[in-house]
């Protein structure tokens, strides 16, 4: 049997990579997922094995309920168990509402909602042989506020935000806790694909109470305290982490 592992899903860069190489550092086995950037897994799990842990790199769309099947087959054999599961791959069409269509929204909601049900089902298996685990699902702002061109997103975000809660009540009798961590403006890659991008910047900078912008290691911060024991009366949350910012009118 292995040591305790941890899946991060869409952790081939970003706040998933970040996420990863904490855990790693932490002592898990890391199962890295990704869809696209082959090279950028790879180098991930090049650092991860740097660290002296054991790493399995898996490609597969978990907007795909055969392949997020396969996904945690694979990651049964190789390693026997499951301890934590983050759910931070998300995908989405930035348009003005009267833009979308159906294939838009099937899109976002499939990667961003759909992918934590399933996904859950099958952590919940793994977890459950040895005695429990925790999942962590990373939301955002948009699914409690107007976000510019953000329709989808934050729907799909907000329908995340509520399976947690379901999930947290019926997987606790599995000793499996599940939360859930939004974020304020945080500059990564995936912003690069906002029209608006230097303007949610631009205000987070110059509003953000605390005096700055959320970084990723804030998130992670978070993820990595949700998964710890300290945590375990925490059940079916989601943890703001915004420097104040959604307090403001």
């Amino acid at each position: 049997m292995s040591e305790k592992v941890a899946l991060i899903t869409g952790s081939s860069r970003g706040i998933g990579k970040a996420a990863a190489l904490r855990l790693a550092e932490d002592g898990y086995d890391i199962v890295i997922n990704y869809a696209r950037s082959k090279k950028a897994a790879l180098e991930t799990a090049e650092e991860i094995e740097s660290l002296g842990r054991k790493v399995l790199v898996i490609k597969a769309n978990v907007g795909d309920v055969k392949k997020i099947k396969q996904m945690f087959a694979e990651i049964d054999e190789v390693y026997g168990r499951l301890d934590v599961f983050v759910n931070n791959a998300a995908s989405g069409v930035l348009r003005p509402v009267m833009e979308l269509e159906e294939s838009h929204w099937d899109w976002t909601m499939n990667i961003n909602s759909k992918a934590l049900l399933f996904c859950a089902q099958e952590a919940a298996k793994l977890m459950d042989k040895n005695g429990g685990g925790k999942i962590v699902s990373i939301s955002s702002l948009g699914s409690i506020r107007y976000l510019e061109n953000y329709t989808t997103v934050g729907v799909s975000k907000a329908a995340l935000e509520a399976l947690t809660r379901y999930l947290a009540v019926e997987l606790s009798a599995k000793n499996i806790v599940v939360n859930a961590v939004s974020g304020g403006a945080v500059d990564t890659e995936a912003l690069k694909h906002f029209p608006n991008r230097e303007e949610l910047l631009a205000e987070a900078r110059a509003k953000t109470p605390a005096g700055r912008m959320v970084e990723i290691d804030d998130i992670v911060n978070s993820v990595m305290f949700l998964v710890s024991e300290k945590a375990g009366m925490i059940r079916g949350q989601t943890l703001i982490v915004d420097g104040g910012i959604s307090l403001l009118v």
